[in-house]
């Protein structure tokens, strides 16, 4: 049985966690929300507004810290990430921008980017079934894309994880990352997100180039680029950076100006 002071030291643990994740914008509903929606919209802009300022090509707007994630998202939280892509949407007018609602709720960020005028979604789960840290996912394309069709949503392009991080692929075990990648072509992806294991962790360049001579729509690296390893993923279509451009490169913390700024130099240098 634990004693009292184990109680308390767990109890000043997780009021410590809690102090540091809402320091982020995390949304109504969700066990560590507290939030007013005036700040969460005032932060994703004052957000949005430094990785546009450093010469961002792109932003996704994603719920990354509603801990823990569910599968059944509540209409609360399409709301509430509709309001927040509105606004980003006013002050990155000309930018593209996507959204991500974690975790797999792929129509419903087709409706919120369709709403507030967004570019593309990045949806888990679009092919093969694979057991995830909420639960098990099973392949989404087929009904995905006829709910955009649906919905008259036709322009909002669909970048899909494969062999997705944060899961275990055992069910799929005897499926390469290429044949993979050809099933999500194969099933209409507008283009496929390759990630290391987990949020942070290095992807792997060699799948990059195997799935990269495998498919003939754009190859995206989604996880563990840093200014120090930037070079190693060039082939790439795209880049998707989130805890590089956190203090200490820490998904959880809050964003650092400098390093973005830092990263942006060393890109547009090498894109010379």
């Amino acid at each position: 049985m634990a004693s009292l002071s184990d109680v308390n030291k767990a109890a000043e643990f997780w009021v410590k966690r809690k102090i540091q994740l809402t320091k982020n914008t995390i949304l109504r509903g969700t066990p560590l929300g507290c939030m007013k929606m005036s700040h969460i919209i005032k932060e994703a802009c004052r957000e949005a507004s430094i990785y546009r300022d450093e010469g961002i090509d792109g932003l996704i707007i994603e719920n990354m810290h509603d801990v823990p994630y569910s599968s059944s998202v509540g209409p609360e939280v399409c709301a509430c990430m509709t309001v927040v892509c509105a606004a980003v949407r006013g002050i990155c007018p000309f930018l593209p921008l996507g959204v991500q609602i974690l975790s797999s709720a792929n129509q419903q960020a087709l409706a919120v980017a369709l709403a507030s005028g967004l570019d593309f979604i990045r949806a888990e789960g679009f092919v093969f079934s694979h057991v995830a840290d909420e639960g098990l996912l099973n392949a989404c394309a087929g009904d995905l894309l006829r709910y955009r069709k649906q919905i008259g949503a036709d322009r909002v392009q669909i970048f899909t994880d494969i062999k997705k991080k944060h899961s275990s692929h055992a069910l799929t075990s005897d499926m390469s990352i290429e044949e993979t990648a050809r099933a999500a072509e194969f099933f209409l992806s507008d283009g496929l997100i390759i990630t290391g294991a987990s949020t942070g962790v290095q992807a792997d360049p060699r799948e990059l180039r195997e799935v990269s001579q495998s498919v003939k729509i754009p190859v995206l690296i989604g996880s563990g680029v840093t200014y120090d390893n930037a070079e190693r993923y060039l082939d790439a279509n795209g880049m998707i950076i989130g805890s590089h451009f956190k203090e200490g490169g820490h998904w959880a913390n809050a964003l650092d100006p400098e390093r973005v700024k830092r990263f942006m130099g060393k890109i547009h240098n090498l894109r010379k």
